[in-house]
């Protein structure tokens, strides 16, 4: 078995080993990984954080060992807790790094960084906090950063600021928590799925006080949540039917 971590800003994770072929995810800075199958040009990985699967260009990540990849992952979370923030390498060259990047791999990589950090459980009341630092990123399907995301790499992304862990699809983290009955049963920081007419899970946003949802439907934005679903202010309809709503914390 083959280890790797990410050594650049935000790197494409591809449904099949092609630059042409769909984003799924994003890989991270300082994100470390298993490597399952290796071609000439492209690598099929599984995320240490959350066990998703795609395939990455060689020449966007290093190789590691497996006692470092090991060394990484026993280790608490350290993120990056600003929308951009800079890392310095051994030659004093600066390179950028967004929101929720890991910061566990620095000595590895011989980078180092003074911005600011996050690395411990806070209070569920936080979460609507940095929710709103993605407000009005673009959607963006397999985004994971302040720049383009989509919803359920949004709700993952903040919640794992906070110390919890997500699956990365809306589907997945539909199987987590305990399922409330009510939207009256909620608190901020809940979330609530919607599924579409074959009943599929599609879509997940962060409820906020006051039934306002927090949610990734075009860029990150602040909607209205009923029984019904989701409740568009500027178009005046229903984008998104309720399915249910699920207490994480």
């Amino acid at each position: 078995m083959q280890y790797g971590i990410c050594n650049l800003s935000i790197v494409p994770l591809r449904v099949e080993p092609s630059d042409a072929c769909e984003l799924i995810s994003q890989v991270l800075y300082g994100e470390i990984f298993k490597v399952l199958e290796q071609r000439k040009s492209w690598s099929k990985i599984r995320l240490a954080y959350d066990k998703y699967e795609g395939w990455i260009d060689n020449k966007q990540y290093l190789e590691i060992t497996e006692d470092e990849y090991k060394s990484i992952k026993i280790e608490n979370h350290m993120l990056s807790n600003d929308l951009v923030e800079y890392i310095e390498d051994e030659n004093q060259q600066l390179s950028t790094i967004p929101l929720g990047a890991s910061l566990n791999g620095l000595s590895l990589l011989k980078h180092t960084f003074d911005g600011r950090t996050t690395s411990t459980k806070h209070p569920k009341e936080n979460l609507i906090k940095t929710a709103f630092m993605y407000l009005n990123a673009p959607y963006l399907w397999g985004g994971k950063t302040p720049f383009g995301i989509d919803c359920s790499g949004f709700t993952q992304m903040v919640y794992k600021l906070n110390g919890y862990n997500l699956l990365r699809d809306a589907s997945q983290q539909a199987t987590q928590g305990l399922a409330l009955s009510f939207i009256e049963e909620s608190e901020p920081g809940d979330l609530a799925f919607f599924d579409n007419n074959e009943g599929l899970i599609t879509h997940v946003g962060i409820i906020m006080e006051d039934n306002y949802i927090i949610h990734a439907h075009g860029k990150v934005r602040i909607d209205r949540l009923d029984h019904s679903g989701i409740y568009n202010i500027d178009k005046n309809i229903h984008t998104h039917k309720l399915r249910v709503i699920k207490k994480i914390i």
